[in-house]
């Protein structure tokens, strides 16, 4: 297995990009606005033989150096079941289940009432796969704009808006939009598992954490993910969320949070110097 990449308790001011399974992927977390505290969010990306890989993010929950720890945790645990996997030659999805159950009681097991969100894309070739415990979202964007997939977060605002009882405004403003109904570090977490879904050659995947759609509508995520460059789509994703966290605008979201997202594209383009 190759090297992998994490980034715990990282402040980036520039994306990491880099190539993976057989295409490019970028990088970019940092921790809220005028915070003094630990970022309490993780991110990796993890490479696989041929074109596959796992990518990750985790939010922490629980302030300060135990959310962090308890997302650095789920991303340790994940990454040591692959780790375990290719040694035994175990199918990769049973090598991601095993890795955030096990995940869920490291977690347990920190007895500090920390607990983290996780949403993980498993890449192989041209397809991916999603598994998400929390409220950290994945995307699957065409280069026209056209959703191809979007995960519900686990929590009552986003199933209200999964059974159209709230608009995205509606939810984007909730009272209740920070509670979720499932977390890594409980004992009845669920993963809920996605279906294969083929990428093309200039689709982008997105996974992220709740500081990103907290801060910029899902079309403004969109629009800013689905051409031009990937280092520069990440880059005014993370600038344009930092800047909305820092100053509110009328009719737009703005919630101070940490925040980290991976995008990933299957054909690595040509990137600027």
């Amino acid at each position: 297995m190759q090297d992998a990449r994490f980034y715990f308790d990282q402040e980036m001011v520039q994306g990491d990009v880099f190539d993976v399974a057989g295409g490019v992927a970028a990088v970019c977390t940092f921790r809220s606005p005028h915070k003094s505290t630990a970022n309490e969010d993780s991110a990796g990306v993890m490479p696989l033989p041929g074109d596959a890989a796992v990518l990750a993010v985790a939010d922490g929950m629980g302030g300060g150096a135990a959310g962090e720890r308890a997302s650095r945790t789920t991303l340790e645990a994940l990454h040591a079941a692959l780790r375990g996997a290719a040694a035994s030659e175990l199918p990769l999805r049973s090598a991601i289940l095993n890795g955030i159950e096990s995940a869920n009681q490291a977690v347990c097991d920190i007895g500090l009432g920390s607990g983290s969100t996780l949403a993980v894309a498993e890449i192989q070739n041209d397809t991916v796969r999603t598994y998400h415990v929390g409220d950290s979202m994945i995307l699957v964007v065409g280069q026209r704009g056209k959703i191809k997939l979007q995960t519900v977060s686990h929590s009552p605002v986003g199933y209200a808006v999964e059974a159209g009882l709230l608009d995205e405004q509606e939810a984007l403003h909730h009272e209740d939009r920070h509670i979720i109904s499932n977390m890594i570090g409980a004992p009845n977490m669920r993963i809920e598992i996605g279906s294969v879904v083929r990428m093309a050659a200039r689709d982008t995947l997105l996974l992220a954490s709740d500081g990103l759609f907290d801060n910029l509508h899902v079309d403004e995520i969109v629009e800013r993910v689905r051409k031009g460059h990937l280092d520069a789509a990440a880059q005014k994703l993370a600038d344009d969320s930092r800047r909305r966290m820092m100053h509110a605008e009328n009719g737009h979201p703005s919630k101070q949070d940490d925040l980290s997202f991976v995008a990933f594209r299957r054909v690595a383009h040509k990137r600027r110097k």
